[in-house]
């Protein structure tokens, strides 16, 4: 018997006001894969995160995880279930060290010895004693990254991780999660608007247009598809 994909959205749909977020869409996510979701600024993308980790509730449709619908379950039992998230703009808690901010993640799931563990790993045990805030930008977000791992997720859903880094940074990256997946037996779901970053690590790459679903498949597909091209990697000269 076929088993079920580790994450299933199903015919989603939110609105704000007059506002179509997302439009019926349906993304599964099997256990092991990365999938890259991509689109235009204001296609839906961090809309449909805040939808899977529960933070807005559709309109329509169900979100399931590991077979049971996540609709039932408050905000802040995501995590618990298994789910984890870093965001677009980093979300820290700016008063507490890094060390700190990373024992919030393994408090969720694991223990405190996971933290150190954690940290050695993302290169940030040399300043977990430093303020967060004090950081800069692209360590901030490892520090982000690092409170989500502690946490114990088997779904990571990673929001424009290369966001503010150079173009050497984003090829580290790519690197770093493909070897995230196997190290930590993860499935990651991955918003991000760097193009070479998604077609080199993705599995699959789902993609939105004004909140509906115009294309999915392998890289090669996604990128050889009209109304991809059209819509948000540009027509060819």
């Amino acid at each position: 018997m076929r088993r079920l994909p580790l994450l299933e959205v199903d015919h989603v749909s939110k609105r704000f006001g007059g506002i179509v977020a997302l439009e019926a869409v349906s993304l599964n996510v099997e256990a092991g894969e990365i999938v890259g979701l991509i689109g235009p600024n204001g296609a839906g993308k961090t809309t449909a995160f805040n939808v899977i980790t529960r933070l807005y509730t559709p309109d329509e449709g169900d979100v399931r995880f590991d077979g049971d619908s996540l609709l039932g379950t408050p905000p802040s039992a995501i995590v618990r279930r298994g789910i984890a998230r870093t965001f677009q703009n980093v979300e820290l808690f700016r008063g507490l060290s890094v060390i700190d901010n990373v024992r919030v993640g393994a408090h969720a799931r694991q223990g405190e010895e996971s933290v150190d563990d954690v940290l050695f790993y993302v290169n940030l045990h040399s300043v977990r004693h430093r303020g967060a805030s004090e950081l800069p930008y692209g360590t901030q977000k490892r520090v982000e990254l690092a409170r989500a791992l502690a946490s114990g997720p088997r779904l990571l859903l990673l929001d424009e991780p290369a966001g503010g880094l150079s173009h050497d940074e984003v090829e580290r990256l790519g690197t770093f999660i493909r070897r995230l997946r196997g190290d930590f037996e993860l499935t990651i779901l991955l918003v991000e608007h760097h193009m070479g970053l998604v077609m080199s690590v993705a599995d699959r790459v789902h993609v939105l247009d004004f909140g509906r679903t115009i294309a999915e498949g392998t890289p090669a597909e996604v990128q050889a598809d009209k109304a991809v091209i059209e819509a948000y990697l540009g027509a060819p000269a």
